[in-house]
């Protein structure tokens, strides 16, 4: 019972969690594009392979399915869902299970403007969004949004691009040097994060983690302290179940005069995962389950709250850069 982590890089800490889980059961195996992502050193076998959007990407990453025995993988990074949900069917063919959600789901997490329709369509709080800024215009003279707001790539991920813009003028220069931009309404309010499970063969919410984010840095939580409120467990379990998540996610939320306002999904570990597993949320222990056919049974919010978590920086050292493993 082997698993693959792709796209590693600096997840250290991910890397870790599933070396003890897996310790004594078989090998965690991981890759990244370059010799220098730290956590692939972390991981019992790693492999330098080419980028995600590079000739021969995804058969290089089955035949290392092959060779190495991969019961399942995973990616650390939002543009590669898509990709493997895409090849789900390459990856059965060699006895690997891709660990996460349909291609419309990994698609619906890039694309902003796609995730806004689908939370409005379905009655859920969130930023209000124009693709138009003609129409953006027109809503702020109607009173209906306010500057600041956001201007951003619709579709994208880790903050890359994002602009706190304060005026009209501001954003008629954005709009003329970049393409495919959105505007989005600013949220006051409580950021909160949620990691949670849906297990792949039920497809049921059986874990369910939530903190409030007290410090960001670089787009992902450096600080935050766990809570509990089952008014938003439910919201999450619904949404969830709603959409059809599987796997792993990572869930942004935001609180604002005690309403609750759905921000973004990944639908993989996300950076602050590490505040859940050290709480005794063991998401890693449901995959291993799942993998074995083993249905897990819900155990939601399994934490204690007020529990801090605290990034700080390590460092890994590596005599000669690495060995390459072909």
């Amino acid at each position: 019972m082997n698993i693959l982590i792709l796209a590693a890089g600096t997840r250290n800490k991910i890397v870790q969690y599933f070396k003890r889980t897996f310790d004594g059961i078989g090998n965690v195996v991981a890759t990244d594009a370059s010799t220098l992502g730290p956590a692939i050193y972390d991981a019992d076998k790693y492999y330098i392979v080419p980028p995600i959007n590079g000739p021969g990407y995804i058969e290089r990453i089955i035949d290392i399915c092959k060779k190495e025995e991969i019961s399942g993988v995973l990616s650390l990074i939002d543009p590669e869902l898509s990709l493997l949900a895409t090849n789900e069917d390459k990856f059965k063919a060699v006895g690997t299970t891709v660990v996460g959600s349909s291609y419309e789901l990994c698609e619906m997490a890039l694309d902003k403007m796609q995730m806004y329709k689908w939370l409005k369509e379905h009655g859920y709080n969130c930023a209000r969004s124009w693709m138009e800024k003609d129409a953006f215009y027109k809503a702020v003279d109607e009173g209906i949004v306010t500057y600041p707001v956001f201007v951003k790539p619709y579709r994208g991920s880790a903050s890359i691009s994002i602009s706190k813009v304060y005026d009209r003028e501001t954003i008629d220069v954005l709009f003329a040097h970049e393409d495919d931009l959105m505007i989005q309404e600013l949220l006051k309010g409580q950021e909160i994060g949620a990691d949670v499970y849906i297990d792949m063969i039920t497809g049921e919410v059986v874990s369910i983690f939530t903190k409030k984010k007290i410090k960001m840095r670089a787009g992902e939580t450096d600080k935050s302290v766990s809570f509990k409120d089952p008014e938003l467990f439910a919201l999450i379990e619904e949404f969830v179940l709603e959409a059809g998540y599987r796997g792993q996610i990572d869930i942004d939320i935001f609180e604002i005069n005690g309403q609750y306002y759905i921000s973004e999904v990944n639908p993989r570990f996300g950076g602050g995962y590490p505040h859940a597993y050290e709480s005794g949320c063991d998401h890693m222990q449901l995959i291993l389950n799942n993998l074995n056919g083993v249905v897990n049974h819900k155990n939601i919010a399994a934490y204690d709250e007020g529990i801090y978590m605290m990034k700080y920086n390590e460092v890994k050292i590596i005599r000669g850069g690495g060995t390459v493993i072909d």
